[in-house]
């Protein structure tokens, strides 16, 4: 396969191929194994991470990168197999988040910053020679009026790092995912959701550009245009599709070659149904698909519980839910579909 970041960034937003977002931490991975009755220990997590690299359909039809955790981009498969050789076997690309996480930005309450860019370029560097060829780094961006949340400086610093994350990732040959996510939780209505992102990808495309980031070897993962969870209204996909692209418009260069949704908390089909909706309105100058966490995962996991004897009916759910996303990322998808399970 080609090094070339443009290649392995096109290979990343390939037709009707999507991203798993397989990287979460320690603490979250074990609120997830929490809800069905697991023990978070190193051996389940791989063992569940495993199952789903080995689901051959999934990870060879409809995934096209997977984005691993430290802990799992090292770990071997219960016969010997480094996971990253599982996942380059089915022909997805493996992928590493880098950030440390989002801290208190100091002197504004209720804003983060994202931390993890000491040392950086030595962990990309090592992340590289262990087979990653994309990285992710995750900034966060609260709504809450009432507290003034986001400060215009919590933007500015988190397109900053952003900024200067993609520039070391595209200097170690790896294609960095710049995730600036105005998170859903709040109360906001959708056009706050609007306004707030369009000032976040305005400033994140200019100091990506001032950092003399290489945009075609890039991605961008951001979330839909749609109303907080504690707003009470539940936009209909169409309203998401059509708003969420005419700020792209605005705001996102053509040179981006793909823009790869998180899901933010949306359930499986309501993430399922945006995303078809947005393409069934293309065609855009960007590919439009998935990097879903929760979204792929929650059902496979809920299947599983543990089980060695759930591990075949675990992979026939994660298959279903990446098939759904793989025909959303294309604009086919129905929710007959769903039913047919």
């Amino acid at each position: 396969m080609s090094e070339r970041l443009e290649d392995i960034a096109a290979a990343m937003v390939a037709d009707g191929k999507g991203i798993l977002a397989a990287d979460e931490s320690s603490g979250t991975i074990k609120k997830r194994f929490d809800v069905i009755g697991v023990e978070s220990t190193e051996n389940n997590r791989r063992d569940y991470r495993e199952l789903m690299f080995r689901t051959q359909e999934a990870m060879t039809k409809y995934i096209s990168g997977v984005i691993l955790y430290d802990e799992t981009i090292r770990q071997k498969a219960a016969d010997g197999t480094p996971l990253v050789d599982i996942i380059r076997a089915a022909g997805a690309i493996p992928g590493i988040k880098v950030d440390a996480g989002a801290k208190p930005l100091a002197g504004f309450p209720g804003d983060t910053i994202t931390e993890g860019l000491d040392g950086l370029r030595e962990r990309l560097a090592e992340y590289h020679k262990l087979g990653a060829r994309f990285a992710k780094w995750r900034a966060v961006i609260d709504i809450n009026d009432e507290e003034g949340v986001p400060s215009g400086y919590a933007i500015d610093a988190n397109c900053h790092a952003l900024a200067r994350y993609a520039a070391l990732c595209q200097e170690a040959g790896i294609v960095p995912i710049v995730e600036p996510e105005v998170l859903m939780d709040g109360a906001h209505d959708i056009d706050t959701c609007y306004e707030v992102t369009k000032v976040t990808l305005l400033q994140l495309y200019a100091e990506l550009n001032a950092a003399d980031v290489v945009l075609e070897g890039t991605i961008l993962k951001p979330n839909m245009v749609i109303a907080g969870k504690k707003s009470g209204t539940k936009n209909a996909p169409e309203e998401v599709a059509e708003k969420t692209i005419r700020l792209f418009r605005e705001t996102v260069p053509s040179a981006v070659p793909g823009i790869a949704f998180l899901s933010g908390g949306q359930s499986d089909e309501e993430a399922t149904a945006n995303l078809n909706a947005i393409n069934a309105i293309g065609p855009h100058p960007w590919k439009l698909t998935f990097s879903y966490g929760r979204a792929l995962q929650a059902a496979p996991q809920k299947a599983w519980a543990g089980k060695v004897e759930n591990v075949a009916a675990a992979q026939a759910a994660f298959t279903h839910r990446a098939r759904m996303n793989s025909l959303a990322a294309l604009g086919k998808w129905e929710a007959e579909l769903e039913k047919a399970v």
